[in-house]
């Protein structure tokens, strides 16, 4: 079998001084940085046992699908399924899964560990967004949890309907369009095409942010999980291409500015480390002047993951994506006429018939064994993470702490034992001193 091997850059953070220098992304050997790899790097698919050779890389897909399919009749076995783990987990880096459990025991000690949403690999993308400081991560996560809350996002894929979507895509073009090379969903947004004005016509600021929002949300809970299906490994990020032809300074009006930074502030802050590699293609002289004004908003982790291209920048993304799943207006091969378009298509393992039963299969344990409570909305903690064994944890958790709490109480009453022998033997001395001071005056009387 094929096994892709993916090169990529190592992004290299630096600290920046103590003073408050602002971090630079560099490349490596240029002094002492943090460095992270692409977030996938410890969840790869195990090597498979070569026993037959697969008659074709479909075939290979189609037995891994069969499994789960073939006990749709006993739903709670494929909750518990190891091979379901593994696919959809892979191996965890044994240092990141020390520090997730330190920071997952001290929420839970503080009372501040959500019931959703505090899975592996969530806790895991806010402690890396904030390089494994746990104090930066923990106050990160929990005003995450505070906006989840305040604007519904629990609810937000069963209630809000976007029943604009398509006008919206005429006046601002983008979506899911296939896969790269390892298996991660593209998305592309071609900027110098958008229609603000007309936009603004067919739908509001604050929908197409909600919009946006949901658009996240259905990543995270059926995209990854898709494509982690079909990849045979864990998926968590995104491979993003923004088409700026003819995009300047005059592109960026007073909404448009408003729009960039919302969304711009919902990703960095609430989805962080979900994006793999953005290419900025198309980039002229106008462009990049706006660019020394928006790159001051970004941090450097994401930085580093950014390339600015102008006209020639297909062997760049070729080393990423494979002309078949980029749009013949990208310089691709695929034109989706049968969806009016690439970005209209949502092309993608997603769409997959098979996979979207294995990922209602999965749903339905949840629910018979009542512990997703979604509503049936296959969620990433759910896919991602065996509940049982969350919740096990959780009560390992507990335990371990009232184990503490009771030793300390122990170790408290024995030292107050020994103050109060103290005091006794104390006492005692007293008593003794006393009598032999009463003896003295006797005799000094006779």
């Amino acid at each position: 079998m094929n096994k892709l091997k993916e090169t990529y850059r190592d992004i290299i953070i630096s600290r920046g001084s103590e003073e408050g220098e602002e971090s630079t992304a560099k490349r490596s050997g240029e002094w002492t940085k943090l460095k992270h790899p692409p977030i996938e790097t410890y969840w790869l698919f195990p090597p498979e046992k070569e026993d037959k050779a697969p008659s074709s890389s479909k075939g290979g897909i189609k037995s891994l699908l069969n499994y789960p399919i073939k006990i749709r009749d006993s739903l709670k076995g494929i909750g518990r399924s190891k091979s379901m783990q593994v696919v959809l987990q892979g191996a965890r880096d044994p240092k990141d899964e020390q520090l997730v459990q330190s920071f997952r025991e001290m929420l839970l000690l503080e009372g501040q560990l959500p019931p959703k949403r505090n899975d592996y690999h969530t806790l895991l993308r806010f402690l890396r967004m904030r390089d494994f400081d746990i104090s930066k991560s923990k106050e990160m996560f929990l005003n995450y949890l505070k906006w989840c809350a305040d604007y519904g996002v629990d609810t937000i894929l069963k209630e809000f309907k976007f029943e604009e979507y398509a006008e919206v895509k005429k006046f601002y073009p983008h979506g899911y369009h296939g896969v790269d090379k390892f298996g991660r969903p593209i998305y592309i947004e071609r900027i110098g095409m958008v229609d603000l004005n007309a936009l603004l016509q067919v739908t509001t600021v604050e929908r197409f942010i909600r919009h946006h929002v949901s658009e996240q949300e259905k990543t995270l809970s059926f995209r990854y999980p898709s494509c982690s299906i079909a990849a045979k490994r864990h998926i968590a990020s995104t491979t993003s291409i923004l088409d700026v032809t003819g995009v300047g300074m005059s592109n960026f009006s007073k909404p448009a500015r408003y729009l960039f930074m919302e969304i711009l502030k919902i990703d960095c802050n609430y989805y962080p480390e979900t994006l793999h590699r953005l290419f900025i293609i198309n980039a002229g002289s106008a462009f990049r002047m706006l660019w020394k004004v928006v790159k001051a908003f970004l941090d450097a982790r994401t930085l580093a993951k950014i390339q600015v291209l102008g006209s020639n920048y297909l062997s760049n993304m070729h080393e990423l994506i494979d002309p078949s799943n980029l749009p013949s207006f990208l310089g691709g091969n695929c034109t989706c006429s049968d969806y009016g378009g690439c970005l209209f298509s949502d092309k993608g393992p997603w769409n997959n018939p098979e996979i979207k039963e294995v990922l209602q299969a999965v749903s339905a344990t949840e629910e018979v064994d009542t512990l997703g409570g979604n509503g049936g909305e296959p969620s990433e903690m759910g896919i991602v993470q065996d509940q049982e064994d969350s919740k096990y944890e959780e009560n390992r958790i507990r335990n371990k702490l009232a184990s503490e709490k009771i030793a300390a109480f122990e170790a408290a009453l024995d030292e107050t034992k020994m103050k109060i022998e103290a005091l006794a033997a104390a006492l005692e001395d007293t008593k003794m001193t006393l009598k032999g001071l009463a003896q003295h005056i006797e005799d000094l009387k006779n």
